[in-house]
């Protein structure tokens, strides 16, 4: 038998290659809480949509709603040859510290149901970071009703959100200690 029978780490590569995508010991900048608070519920309402693929961070994808459910394809409105049958909602990225950005669609502002599903879901948040003991309890650990590719975008969200926490020396504060230092911060 050969000293190392798979000399070319054929098997591996493909592993490590998606490990090193998703790994958080790049500089990751130190965040405060409102945009702590801004990113995290823009991400997790991004990843509460069926995505079936691997996103990769840079790159443009589209929410759709269809029959009630959100869902992230790589497919622009434009681009469809017939209408896609569900209902544009906006154009989201996915930057590398893996939290995510949405523009929404214009028409979307305007259509009153839709955003009161946001205030409802922004409210959700608030309350959640308002009765946790710390921030850092309201970041995703183990999304169990996310589908597979969202639960672990939303785990490597809540380990990069807690280390830009950290760094800025908010990730053990309460969310009202939390909210005073940026108070402190700007009468000083």
């Amino acid at each position: 038998m050969p000293e190392n029978p798979n000399p070319q780490g054929k098997g591996l590569v493909p592993i490590l290659q998606g490990i090193d995508r998703h790994r958080l010991d790049r500089l990751l900048p130190p965040k405060k809480i409102d945009q702590v608070q801004m990113e995290l519920f823009t991400s997790m309402f991004v990843l509460k949509s069926a995505i079936r693929f691997n996103p990769v961070p840079g790159e443009r994808y589209f929410l759709y709603q269809t029959d009630g459910c959100y869902k992230l394809l790589m497919v622009g409105p434009a681009e469809w040859s017939t209408p896609y049958r569900g209902r544009y909602i906006g154009e989201c990225i996915l930057h590398e510290d893996r939290t995510w950005s949405m523009a929404l669609d214009p028409a979307m502002t305007h259509d009153e149901a839709f955003m009161q599903e946001i205030t409802a879901e922004q409210d959700k948040l608030q309350a959640a970071l308002e009765n946790a003991e710390s921030v850092a309890d309201v970041l995703p650990v183990f999304e169990e009703a996310l589908g597979y590719n969202s639960r672990i975008l939303a785990y490597i969200l809540g380990k990069s959100l807690g280390l830009s926490m950290d760094m800025a020396g908010i990730g053990e504060l309460s969310y009202e200690e939390a909210k005073g230092l940026l108070t402190h911060e700007e009468q000083s």
